[in-house]
């Protein structure tokens, strides 16, 4: 019998037409852990057969130190689901985050094994995960940032921070994790003594960041339980004033969720008012920038008229 292939075999056409026949919903989730894991590619191979029979889509990122999942599970296998999860010791009672805004998230399951679940690429000997900040929940986040003193840090990249952020936090200027940290320590250095508050998407990256700030002499650090996806949740169902303004990004084909009517960012192409992230059409190019309609009409998609002019070439120049 041949082995089956644990991988996706299917190009990206297939994979959209396949997603646009199914009748079911479909849920937008997230969850992550840090626990010591023995076997990475062993577990990689087994949670992609238990996952792929459930039709589970998106990224999964697996190493020595634990899971990093952003994932979209058909609504009637939800449960079952669960119940796989809770099937390992490792992963039992996971906390799961829902996304705030459905829709097409991601199209093909992808499980890869990493150095590490978010790619700090900091020494293991300047943080320790038995050591974070302290938890606080959306009510507690929001008591802690009426403090004058506090110091509140969006541990994540510009491009997220640039469409939606809380009132007064310190914005890292880097595009990819391994900058966040030394930069972090840097603009905050001078407040080692003061109330450090953190928050990110999920929460997974305020976990190490809090872990490496106390190991580097910051006294008080506590992060947004859950990030800004857990955060729009409680203040919706709590009606709790929302202190984070704009959309928060998110890694996958939706690219962001509203959280609030704010629109803080503006069209990198006309400067209006947008913030509505899209990846230039030219496959050459394909960065990512914010575009508003009018623009998209403009360019056909592209950042720009030598994009759109490229993009527009037949495929045999």
């Amino acid at each position: 019998m041949l082995k089956k292939k644990l991988y996706n075999q299917k190009d990206r056409s297939q994979l959209i037409s396949e997603l646009s026949k199914e009748s079911f919903s479909r849920l937008t989730c997230s969850f992550y852990r840090y626990v010591s894991i023995e076997s990475p590619n062993s577990l990689r191979d087994e949670l992609y057969k238990e996952w792929i029979e459930l039709n589970v889509l998106g990224r999964v990122y697996i190493a020595e130190e634990g899971i990093n999942a952003q994932i979209s599970v058909p609504k009637p296998n939800i449960d079952t689901f669960i119940e796989l999860l809770n099937k390992r010791d490792s992963f039992i009672d996971m906390p799961i985050k829902y996304a705030v805004k459905e829709g097409q998230s991601f199209i093909k399951l992808v499980i890869r094994v990493k150095k590490e679940i978010v790619a700090y690429n900091i020494p293991k000997d300047e943080y320790n995960m038995n050591q974070v900040g302290i938890h606080l929940n959306a009510n507690q986040f929001n008591k802690a940032l009426e403090n004058p003193e506090a110091v509140v840090v969006d541990m994540r990249n510009y491009y997220e921070s640039e469409v939606g952020h809380f009132e007064n936090a310190i914005l890292p200027d880097v595009e990819r994790s391994q900058e966040l940290l030394p930069e972090v320590r840097t603009l905050i250095e001078h407040h080692k003594h003061k109330e450090i508050l953190l928050y990110c998407t999920g929460g997974i990256r305020c976990e190490k960041a809090s872990s490496y700030l106390l190991h580097h002499g910051f006294n008080d650090v506590k992060q947004l339980k859950g990030g800004i996806i857990q955060y729009a949740h409680d203040v919706k169902k709590g009606n709790i004033a929302s202190k984070f303004i704009g959309s928060n990004f998110v890694f996958d084909q939706r690219l962001e969720e509203r959280i609030t009517d704010d629109v803080i960012s503006n069209c990198h192409q006309c400067d209006h008012p947008s913030d509505s992230h899209v990846d230039c059409l030219n496959q050459a190019c394909h960065i990512l920038f914010i575009q508003c309609e009018n623009c998209r009409v403009k360019f056909d998609g592209c950042c720009s008229i030598e994009c759109k002019e490229f993009a527009a070439l037949p495929l045999k120049e």
